[in-house]
Formats: structure tokens, sequence, C-alpha cells
């Protein structure tokens, strides 16, 4: 518990669930981190794609540890947000900055890669917006395996990074490097719902800032922590997450490992040194912006 100014006490606002070694803060001098939840065991049986059962017992077991804003550790464990938001009791907005549009509509049904269509049978959840996709998903053929119905319908926004010669449908809004800024201003400006949860994949981060177990995106943090700043001044942001460290792939299944080996990029050689000292440069800059510090 900590105090607040009138002498009553609060509960933490933040938490850390270690589901993997992604962090390691003993490498930052003045980083604070968040309360640690020792999540370790769970963490194989949750990464990449899981079941039903495995989610309702981590939710189970782990809920009275759920704050408004949470710290994991890499993108295999993004389909955790559609279980964090559960503690949001009034109407909201998720607005996600992530690389990839995670709307895919095949099963298995939890993923990393298809969490936004379990948010959105959240009925809290009015729409899921999501912003700056370079990944080959929102590209012919692979969009078709997207979430393309809730598009239609407006609940889930898309707009990816543009692609030379590629027509997009008017259900998807790309962006470029030259006008992405304006076309985020605009954006927050229609937004009617003044409740909004971010969250923030670091793979949406360029090469030199976030190294992650996916592609990287096109996002400087400079970028990131000017849309986080834009939106506090504009809507009330009511919680957030950030995941998309690189960690060690250790799974519970031999399916989530023969399916892991086949869906993950290629890594990159880099030390662990190199791949903690840049994330954690991108978790100093980000965090707290995203908590309201």
């Amino acid at each position: 518990m900590v105090g607040n100014p009138n002498g009553t006490l609060k509960a933490p606002e933040t938490v850390w669930f270690a589901f993997d070694d992604a962090w390691d803060f003993e490498r930052s001098p003045w980083f604070k981190a968040p309360p640690r939840v020792d999540a370790l065991g769970a963490g194989p049986s949750l990464r990449f794609i899981t079941t039903a059962m495995a989610v309702e017992s981590f939710w189970a077991m782990f809920s009275e540890h759920f704050r408004p804003f949470t710290l994991s550790g890499s993108g295999d464990f993004h389909h955790l947000t559609a279980i964090f938001v559960r503690k949001v009791k009034e109407p909201f907005i998720i607005l996600s900055f992530d690389n990839h549009p995670d709307w895919d509509v095949r099963p298995p049904r939890w993923s990393c890669g298809a969490w936004v269509n379990r948010a959105l049978e959240n009925p809290m959840v009015q729409q899921v917006a999501v912003w700056g996709c370079g990944s080959f998903e929102c590209r012919l053929p692979w969009r078709l395996l997207g979430n393309r119905s809730a598009c239609r319908s407006g609940r889930l926004r898309v707009a990816p990074w543009r692609s030379e010669g590629q027509n997009y449908p008017a259900w998807l809004q790309p962006v470029s490097p030259s006008n992405w800024r304006a076309a985020f201003a605009e954006f927050v400006e229609t937004l009617r719902m003044p409740a909004i949860y971010v969250t923030v994949d670091l793979d949406c981060l360029g090469e030199s800032d976030a190294i992650t177990n996916w592609e990287n995106g096109r996002f400087v943090l400079s970028d990131l922590v000017w849309a986080i700043t834009l939106l506090r001044q504009q809507v009330r942001i009511v919680g957030g997450d950030i995941c998309g460290a690189f960690s060690a792939m250790r799974y519970s299944s031999r399916f989530q490992a023969l399916a892991g080996r086949f869906d993950h990029p290629r890594q990159r050689s880099v030390t662990d040194h190199e791949r903690r000292s840049v994330n954690l440069r991108a978790l100093e800059t980000i965090w707290p912006h995203l908590v309201g510090e």
C-alpha cells in the first residue's frame, strides 16, 4: 500500500507480471520497477498460443493482483491484454500500438495474433484501434484472415503503414511517416469515449529502439511519447500495459513449440546485455508517460 496526500492508503496503480526473463532492472540506476508478481510458472502454458482453460486459470489465480497499469514480458503474451481489461468496469476504447493487427480469425482462439477478437467480446469494449502495423498481415492475401467484419462495422480500426504499390480497402486507414501524426490527432479529436486503455507492444518500434521476438515496426520512441502525451491531454487513460521485450521462448507443450518455431521470424543475433539495455531504454522512456508519472 502507498500513501496519498490526505493520509489515506490506496493500492498501487502498477504491477509487473514476470512471465519470462524479459526484464532485468538491476541494470537501471533509477527506474523503479512496478511491484513484481511471480508468474514464471504460468508463463510457458500461456505463451504465444494457449487454451481458454489456461486463460481462466490465470484469471482465477492472479486477478487479485491486477492493477490499472501492467508490465509483462514478450509480445507472445499480448493476448493477456484481453484479460487485463476485464477489470475496467465502464465503457472504454482500447488503443494499441503494434506492428501487427492481432486480428486473426483462425483458431486457436487464444493467441497473441488473435487477442483483438477476444477483447471485442468484452461488452465494455466499444472499439479497438490499432496503430503502426507494418507487418504483412494488412496486405493481400493475408488480410483476408483478419476480422474484416469488425473493421467494416467500425468496432475495429486498423491504421497500418502504407506499403508502396498496395491498394487498401475502405475499412483500412493506412498512414505514412509524413502524415501519421496528423491522422492520429484527428482520430483523437473524434473520440466520443473519454475512457481509453492503451496497450504498447514494443515491436511497433524500429530495430534501434526495441529487440523483440517478432518483426520490428517503424515508430521511434519520440512518436509514442508524443501520442501518449496527446491522449493524456484530451482523454482519460484508465489503464494500459506494455509488452514486447525479447525473451527466450519456453513452452509447456510440443504443439506450442512447433507452432512457435514455424510462426516466429528468425531472431537477430544480439547479446543479452544489448537486448536488455535497448529494451530497458524503451521502457524507461514510455512507462512514465503511460502511467502518468
